[in-house]
């Protein structure tokens, strides 16, 4: 079992706070593994096991938990009273109208709570305006590139990295042996996806159109696209889709975790811009046995990567603009922010070319502000600052934390 211990560091500092602990990630990232890893923290800890309920909702002995009045009343009828009570919801949005048991189990004394969900319906509008001040959200990843080195110690750094992105980021593929049983695995969560996660929720029956827009839309990771782009492009393929499909498509994956989309930030202006936007994928194991590689991929590979690592560590991630230039990330959270610039390679054809390393450059300088700026290689270089930008190997800043 991989200690996930970025996520268990939370859920310790904030047990018994009065606080719905709400852990939201794409399926088979590990939310029930981590709810197992901090039930095993609470019993080493003082907490004795009928203190502990836990459900998953996946689990058919949980079958007649079918609406929010049954699921608080199994609860309600085994809290223990005089002790606090530690309670697991695995999958909490398979009940209809769960929020209603939850807010009535959150206001017990003895009762800390922790939910999980691989669904944003989970912290939909509505829900978050019930909960308001009541909740805090945990948002777990597949493992980090951190976490798949503690799995594969013998490996270096450029082997790992074949590896993380060819075998994926799903905790479970660390115990894999095989690429084809890699490959059964990957496919059973895609399919997972698609039918519990997008069909079913979204009432969608065009399997194949669904599929035809998500495959798009990985295989333009790293591309500007917007939506009326992706269905201009389909349609003159021949296919018969409009915006608004393309749209709930793409809704359908992004609610589940499965794509994320990072919207353009005009640096100058300091404002969000409603047009472009990118589309990354939270493993991209199961986009390599879909897709597999091309020619040109890597660096968009690489922008993934780091995509989704900026948002490990916390920050909200967007496109940057300055006037006709591109910055590939600016990172905002509550310190400030970060300017990144992602790179393949900085070298170019040969050892006078460097035009590479320019245009990466050219942009985070004309940057008028004194936030960090940094360029990500997977060159081999040592760490150098060119006119306050650092110049970084990926791999070492990816392991940084």
């Amino acid at each position: 079992m991989i200690e996930r211990s970025q996520y268990l560091n939370l859920l310790t500092r904030f047990k018994d706070k009065n606080l719905i602990k709400v852990i939201t990630g794409v399926r088979r990232c590990g939310k029930s593994t981590l709810l197992e890893i901090y039930k095993e923290y609470l019993l080493n800890n003082g907490v004795k096991e009928d203190q502990i309920i836990s459900i998953n909702l996946e689990d058919l002995k949980y079958n007649f938990l079918d609406n929010y009045m049954s699921l608080y009343n199994y609860i309600n009828d085994n809290l223990k009273d005089n002790k606090q009570n530690y309670i697991f919801i695995d999958e909490v949005q398979k009940i209809k109208e769960f929020e209603k048991a939850v807010d009535s189990l959150y206001i017990k004394k003895n009762v800390d709570l922790y939910i999980t969900g691989s669904n944003a319906y989970l912290l939909s509008s509505e829900l978050a305006t019930l909960l308001s001040g009541r909740y805090i959200e945990i948002k777990m990843f597949p493992l980090s590139f951190k976490e798949f080195k503690n799995v594969y110690k013998e490996l270096n750094n450029e082997e790992l990295y074949r590896k993380y992105i060819s075998f994926g980021s799903f905790p479970l593929t660390t115990t894999l042996k095989s690429e084809d049983d890699v490959s059964l695995y990957l496919s059973s969560i895609y399919n997972d996806i698609i039918i519990k996660d997008v069909m079913t929720r979204k009432k969608i029956s065009d399997e194949t159109m669904l599929k035809s827009v998500v495959n798009f839309a990985m295989d333009n990771i790293g591309n500007l696209v917007s939506i009326n782009s992706i269905a201009n492009t389909l349609i003159s393929d021949g296919r018969d889709i409009n915006v608004r499909t393309v749209e709930k498509y793409l809704e359908g994956f992004t609610e589940c975790f499965f794509l994320y989309k990072a919207t353009r930030y005009d640096i100058k202006g300091k404002q969000y811009l409603k047009t472009g936007e990118k589309y990354y994928v939270s493993d991209l194991g199961i986009r390599y046995f879909l897709l597999g590689r091309k020619i040109g991929d890597y660096g968009h590979i690489l922008e993934n990567v780091v995509y989704l690592e900026l948002l490990r560590r916390g920050y909200d991630v967007f496109i940057g603009k300055l006037d006709e230039y591109e910055v590939d990330f600016v990172a905002l959270n509550n310190e400030g922010r970060i300017y990144v610039q992602v790179a393949d390679t900085l070298k170019g054809k040969d050892e006078n070319d460097i035009k590479i390393i320019d245009r990466e450059l050219r942009s985070l300088k004309k940057i008028n502000d004194n936030y960090e700026k940094i360029i990500l290689t997977s060159d081999m270089i040592p760490l150098s600052n060119e006119d306050g930008i650092k110049i970084r190997n990926v791999f070492e800043w990816l392991l940084d934390k």
